[in-house]
């Protein structure tokens, strides 16, 4: 079999005989191409399996639900050297299935994209914030942060060499599948082409199963997701940066630089919150490492690898040191028979030196946690 076209399905009976037709009308046009068309069916409630059926496609039955999960399931049971998808909702140029297959074929990649942003868009075929913001945000993020060369991140048309998909590794179950596809393909430096192709408007009875925001948000998020090392630069680069600014605010006092009054009590309090927002996107990308094989820095890996007793030893020094500061400031309060006391400034200081650390040690007792479940 040179060829499996696999269509995700749940109630589609509306639209699915005229892709079906469409798709094989363009197959046919090269009598020597052997083919099939495969229907993963996400548990339909309406005609859409016996339609297929009659048209001479070969029903998968897929009981997880989600698009990517009745993708998964369609490819899993192709037999063709290739595998090509498309939505089953009458959108897509099917028309357009032998010359991806062919330029495809043609150049041994290992996939296809049938791209809707070169190509033309009908006329309320594709919301303005999905053409404007939303595909060309995310495609944009992911030639920028995985070294692609793509027109259309979110092209529910490709076409695939079916060994190198095997080798990918693909879990989604929803409509983020789209991205973690051509993601791990870029990370295993795939070879990818494109085609000119386009979209035309859903049947107006038919009720989408996209979700803008919900959807668009799950790729965003997968898309991060697989960048921890980011996430920790980004996070260390801040806490570093903060806090030896606030050192320097500490020794220095307010001062007058250029004309501008800085490391006041104003200057340090933003410190304080660009090191805790730093503590958080670092702790973030630890957490991600343990879900990545993706290796972290060495101090990342260390305090990750951190024998349990030095962690123990290591929060309860940082808690007293916490008492003893508030302990302090308890006894200057009393000194001053309980009036207001004027030490902002230094109380500032060390509450970053301690503040830091502290989160940063209970960061990682969640991580030694979440380590430990998934080593059990």
């Amino acid at each position: 079999m040179d060829l499996t076209f696999v269509f995700p399905c749940l109630n589609e009976s509306r639209t699915i005989a005229l892709c079906i037709d469409a798709v094989r009308k363009s197959l046919e046009a090269d009598p020597g191409l052997k083919y099939e068309i495969v229907i993963g069916d996400n548990g339909s409630t309406d005609d859409s399996r016996q339609i297929a059926e009659g048209r001479g496609a070969r029903v998968v039955p897929v009981p997880e639900r989600g698009y990517g999960a009745a993708l998964r399931g369609g490819i899993a049971a192709a037999d063709g050297k290739y595998v090509m998808f498309a939505d089953a909702d009458g959108t897509y140029f099917y028309e357009h299935a032998l010359e991806l297959y062919r330029t495809t074929s043609k150049a041994d990649a290992d996939m296809g994209i049938a791209s809707r942003m070169r190509g033309t868009i009908e006329p309320g075929a594709m919301p303005t914030l999905h053409r404007v913001l939303g595909t060309p945000v995310l495609t944009g993020l992911i030639n920028l942060l995985f070294k692609g060369k793509l027109s259309d991140c979110n092209s529910g048309f490709r076409c695939l060499k079916k060994t190198a998909y095997e080798t990918w590794d693909i879990r989604a179950s929803g409509m983020e599948f789209a991205s973690e596809l051509l993601i791990k393909a870029l990370k295993k430096n795939a070879s990818t082409v494109e085609i000119v192709s386009g979209l035309r408007p859903a049947p107006v009875e038919r009720t989408p199963h996209l979700r803008t925001w919900r959807d668009g948000m799950r790729h965003l998020l997968f898309i991060l997701s697989e960048r921890p090392r980011m996430f920790e630069l980004a996070g260390l680069l801040l806490i570093i940066g903060a806090t030896l600014l606030q050192g320097i605010a500490g020794f220095t006092g307010e001062i007058n630089l250029g004309g501008l009054t800085v490391f006041g009590i104003h200057s340090q309090v933003l410190l304080l919150l660009g090191a805790v927002l730093g503590t958080q996107i670092y702790m973030l990308s630890a957490a991600m490492f343990l879900q990545k094989s993706e290796q972290p820095r060495a101090v990342t890996r260390s305090l990750i690898e951190m024998n349990e007793g030095s962690l123990f030893f290591l929060l309860v020094a940082l808690l007293g040191g916490l008492g003893l500061v508030i302990g302090w400031l308890v006894i200057q309060w009393a000194r001053s028979n309980f009036f207001g006391l004027n030490y902002a400034n230094t109380l500032i200081v060390w509450l970053h030196f301690l503040a830091v650390p502290s989160m940063i040690a209970f960061g990682m007792l969640g991580v030694h946690i979440l380590r430990k479940g998934k080593l059990s």
